[in-house]
């Protein structure tokens, strides 16, 4: 078969091709038992077989082709991958496609007869084929195995037992070919689900041999094969880029027993995130994390939750110029929304909480918000009828902490991603900007600066990026209110007087009123605000100090642009999404 590549080949494990040829196709390869994920060492439904988990599924996919709309094939003969549920590695990429429709995939679980009988040493050192990289090699001249499928089974009476199925040989090949619809003009993840149940009976075939070793006439390891034909489906087909699961959630220790990951869908477009490793996300933690989220019994009076200051209809701000404590108190500031949190390193408007965690229990016991204490939020939680079971269910033990409570809510907050706005799918190639949705757009990210002909809006300096916020903390020229110090409340630096995090601008448009304190009512304030004359002083962020003091003068139908684009920043899937975890999931 002919590649379709036509500029080079990428031999690392997950890629081939070249970016700049065309736009890339990702496949995720998630193992399933009878469509629950697979997680290695928990038992897995199996009929009479007993108890039986699964320690091992690895394999090498190759040959990839794609089916045109015209019903021909663009085929490639040099793709190569390997992938394996114990190393967390489920993602491989396809670069340079075309800008055609294609309505098919087709790929070989394993390789081609010549390749398969080649010698191991020639390829480098991260090439999916190097014994070394993917372990599947049977010795240096004996070829591969394509697919390998180890665990344990315990009969209903008897000791427990190990299984080996380990399937090679390319007289028989393996291949798949499942419908779908994608565009190679833009770049797409097809999630794909890869049975075990199917290719093992549901856990019969122990009764038949616990092993197979793929040796010519082997009846079994046919019969398995072709059972692989038939165990994938296709799950999602997403017009993203997402980052790799083992980058962004790396994982210290295993799950508890009955604990399901949950894996993260987090788009390349945003910057590159580590998950802590320490508090991995999971369906039962995410779960728990929600439901103390929505908890009013958190507060003194058993009437506040966080969800009454973050209303998710409102991108998790409140509408308030200053929040509302749990008896009605106004707090000195305003709530901040709560989005894509996991790229933050400080919280509050002052930064005085250096990690989610730490975040989540000052508000329970703020006097001026919710106005309780630690030990008896958490007596009040005992005291419930299903929350000692529902933390023990999500941490794998009893006991409900301040620590757990934390944890879960962190969990929660971390699934709060917001990328799916018109801006987002305009990168994609699914949306269009208007003329003046682009105009605002430009003056956004052009400078000011009249000596060299550049006469824009200046916002990317502290709401650049794709997360529109640089997370500092700055004096962008409010006049000070009395008993409000800012950042200097927790530095104590005077370098730091009337500084406030710079929040984000995503969903900007829904989190009105705006600033620390709430004293713009609306999105043409602020950029009036910023278009006008600034209140100076030492501390003022110098790419602001250095505008003259008259101010910018933007013409009216600049500034509407800049709103009409800010308003392109609204994601109405994580706004209405009863789960904010729409983004996410569930897999080993």
């Amino acid at each position: 078969m002919k590649s379709w590549l036509g500029c080079g080949v990428a031999l690392g494990w997950l890629a081939f091709g070249a970016r700049v040829c065309g736009q890339e196709l990702r496949l995720e390869i998630e193992p399933e038992w009878e469509g629950a994920p697979v997680v290695l060492g928990e038992a897995l439904s199996s009929g009479r077989v007993g108890d039986l988990s699964l320690s091992r599924v690895d394999g090498l996919l190759s040959r990839l082709a794609l089916r045109r709309a015209d019903g021909s094939w663009l085929e490639s003969d040099r793709w190569q991958v390997y992938f394996s549920a114990q190393k967390q590695r489920f993602t491989v990429r396809a670069d340079g496609l075309p800008a055609q429709e294609f309505h098919a995939i087709r790929f070989q679980v394993g390789l081609d007869a010549e390749t398969d009988a080649s010698d191991p040493q020639v390829w480098p050192p991260d090439h999916p084929l190097h014994p070394s990289v993917c372990g599947l090699h049977w010795g240096w001249r004996s070829g591969y195995v394509f697919l390998a499928l180890e665990g344990h089974w315990t009969p209903a009476e008897g000791k427990t037992s190990g299984f080996s199925y380990h399937l090679a040989g390319a007289e028989r090949p393996m291949t798949v070919e499942l419908p779908v619809r994608f565009s190679g003009g833009r770049p797409a993840t097809i999630r794909l689900g890869m049975d075990i149940a199917r290719i093992l009976a549901g856990g019969e075939v122990v009764h038949e041999s616990s092993s197979t070793h793929s040796r010519k006439g082997d009846s079994l390891a046919a019969t398995l094969k072709d059972r692989v034909t038939r165990s994938f489906r296709v799950k999602t087909v997403q017009t993203d880029l997402y980052q790799p699961v083992d980058l962004v959630q790396p994982q210290a220790k295993p799950l508890p027993p009955g604990v399901t990951p949950l894996r993260p869908s987090i788009s390349e477009r945003l910057p590159k995130v580590k998950l802590p490793e320490d508090n991995p996300l999971t369906v039962e933690g995410v779960a728990l994390g929600r439901r103390l989220f929505n908890e009013p019994r958190l507060s003194r009076n058993n009437a506040q939750s966080c969800a009454s200051c973050h209303d998710p209809a409102k991108a998790f701000a409140d509408g308030h110029g200053h929040s509302l404590g749990a008896s009605g108190q106004q707090g000195r500031r305003n709530a901040m929304a709560l989005v894509n949190l996991a790229w933050a390193g400080e919280f509050f408007w002052d930064g005085r909480a250096k990690s989610l965690r730490e975040q989540v229990l000052l508000p329970i016991q703020d006097a001026h918000e919710m106005n309780e204490t630690l030990d008896r939020a958490v007596a009040k939680l005992e005291a419930d009828r299903e929350y000692p079971a529902q933390f023990k269910t999500a941490f794998g033990t009893a006991g409900i902490t301040p620590n757990r409570l934390a944890l879960a809510l962190e969990q929660f907050l971390l699934t709060l991603v917001s990328q799916e706005s018109k801006f987002d799918r305009a990168a994609r190639k699914l949306a269009q900007l208007t003329k003046q949705e682009q105009r605002g757009l430009q003056l956004f990210i052009t400078e000011y600066d009249p000596a060299r002909g550049q006469l824009g809006a200046d916002c990317f300096h502290c709401h650049g990026g794709n997360l529109f916020s640089n997370h500092q903390f700055t004096n962008n020229g409010l006049e000070e209110r009395a008993g409000d110090l800012g950042r200097m409340e927790v530095t104590g630096l005077e370098t730091d007087r009337a500084k406030f995090k710079v929040p984000t601008l995503r969903n900007v448009a829904l989190t009105a009123p705006y600033m620390h304190d709430g004293r713009f009512a609306t999105l043409e304030e602020v950029v009036e605000h910023y278009n006008g004359k600034l209140h100076r002083s030492r501390t003022l962020d110098p790419n602001l100090a250095k505008h003259p003091e008259s101010g910018l003068g933007l013409s009216a139908d600049d500034k509407a642009a800049l709103v009409a684009f800010l308003k392109t920043l609204t994601d109405e899937q994580f706004v209405n999404s009863a789960s904010p975890v729409h983004q996410l999931s569930k897999t080993q």
